[in-house]
């Protein structure tokens, strides 16, 4: 049966109820929601809807109709519904990109941004036809601290990449299938030492677990090459926290399963939902980028994940993401780019909440030839270790100043003391501490596009 009245479907599109008017009169219907309703209109397999959605759309046509129709080309399939939408699109703006999605993002984003009052249920409805959890989302969600046009499917549902929810742990020794140059990430909480390869954790970019007493979620973006280490519990709250199936600025966004907010990787704070607003910012901790040599040298007691995850998948060296990983190519472009390095050439990344205008990045390459580098972020006064295997700590100094280091644990400092380091502290000889500082590793590019003000050292 067709379905021609706009509030009919409206009705069978759209359940948020404030979409739509107490009224049952058609003309009561908020403009914007028949709007949406004409989008979602472009998925009917009957001609004359199609066709009168399309008209709609090149006769009421907005700017803020741009992006919607770019999100509708990149799910659509049907070759005369596209190619009259991209008719219509060069039409309205003057621009002649054809199917190349990225171009049109790029000249959306470049600027300001412009969506229509509905924006926010006209992306649950259209990503809910892949998973209906993804309409939680959006309706209703006009608390955001990111433009909502840069958030972007990036291919699988929720948790459609499954966390490692309290993973099974061996010891070191039991570990046979790892090679000693093959690269771990290396965690220490409360004494608690733990080594996460990166050939299993590339395939679930993300476990939950208690370590050293403490409820914890290590978050790996593989787009960004990142992995940040977030103490889950806030002021009482445990988050649980997943893969939410988005990305921002090529970032995967995480979700809370309690209130189905988007949270930022980056910052471990909520950027779309309600929880917007509520100064959450998760605790992050420090992770380290090593071999699993060189990890089991430092710790032989650590424990190692085991291949036994409960999924299916190859877990061999270098497979997952070998295409991404090996080439300077993004899947996700990001608004800007900084050519000063590569897309994917590696940083140290450091941002403390107490200083959120001061960012600063450091190029991995520069701190293998520079073992100690000794620095600020804001008044915060820090020193970068770096190993022969390329692994950065980093610590506060406060005001010592150091002019040795072994890479493995001996500093010396300017008045002739001598520092042993540790996983989470330097100790000098007559006892003083300096603490461990939260820092993690990132693509370029990634970092960059988060933070584009960033002070960079290369």
């Amino acid at each position: 049966m067709l379905i021609k009245s706009p509030w009919l479907i409206a009705v069978a599109l759209l359940l948020p109820a404030t979409l739509l008017p107490q009224s049952t009169d058609p003309g009561s219907i908020p403009q914007d929601a028949i709007s949406v309703v004409q989008f979602l209109s472009l998925f009917s397999n009957t001609d004359q809807e199609v066709d009168e959605a399309l008209n709609y759309i090149e006769a009421k046509w907005e700017p803020a109709f741009t992006v919607m129709a770019v999100e509708m080309l990149y799910l659509m399939r049907r070759e005369s519904t596209t190619s009259r939408l991209l008719d219509i699109l060069k039409s309205k703006t003057g621009q002649a990109f054809g199917y190349d999605m990225d171009a049109w993002y790029r000249w959306i984003w470049s600027q300001p941004e412009q969506t229509i009052s509905t924006y926010p249920e006209f992306k649950g409805r259209l990503y809910g036809l892949i998973d209906p959890r993804f309409q939680t989302y959006f309706f209703g969600r006009r608390n955001a601290t990111i433009r909502l046009d840069e958030v972007r499917w990036g291919g699988v549902r929720q948790d459609g990449i499954p966390p490692l929810r309290s993973p099974e742990m061996i010891s070191a020794a039991e570990a046979d299938y790892l090679g000693n140059d093959h690269v771990v990430f290396g965690i220490a909480v409360n004494g608690d030492v733990r080594a996460y390869p990166k050939r299993i954790l590339a395939w679930h970019e993300m476990f939950t677990d208690t370590v050293g007493g403490q409820a914890v979620a290590g978050v790996y973006c593989t787009l960004c090459g990142t992995v940040i280490l977030y103490h889950t519990n806030h002021e009482g709250t445990a988050h649980r926290i997943g893969t939410s199936g988005f990305l921002y600025r090529s970032n995967k966004l995480m979700y809370d399963q309690e209130t189905q907010s988007l949270w930022s990787t980056l910052y471990g704070e909520p950027v779309l939902g309600p929880l917007v607003g509520q100064d959450i910012e998760l605790e992050s901790g420090a992770v380290v980028t090593t071999t699993w040599g060189e990890w089991k040298r430092r710790h032989p007691q650590t424990l190692v994940l085991s291949l036994d995850t409960g999924h299916d998948r190859n877990y061999g060296e270098g497979v997952a993401y070998q295409d991404y990983f090996g080439t300077d190519e993004l899947m996700f472009i990001v608004p800007g780019r900084d050519m000063r390095l590569k897309n994917k050439d590696e940083i140290l990344a450091l941002r403390f909440p107490e200083y959120p205008e001061d960012q600063l990045a450091i190029s991995a390459r520069y701190l293998s030839k520079h073992p100690i580098h000794q620095d600020e972020v804001g008044s915060k006064k820090l020193v970068v270790l770096t190993d022969r295997t390329g692994g950065n700590r980093v610590y506060e100094r406060q005001t010592v100043w150091f002019i040795s280091y072994d890479q493995d644990t001996v500093l010396v400092d300017t008045e002739g003391i001598t520092w042993t380091q540790y996983e989470d502290r330097l100790v000098s000889q007559d006892g003083t501490t300096l603490n461990r500082l939260p820092f993690h590793r990132s693509f370029w590019f990634a970092w960059h596009a988060q933070f584009p003000e960033t002070r960079l050292i290369h």
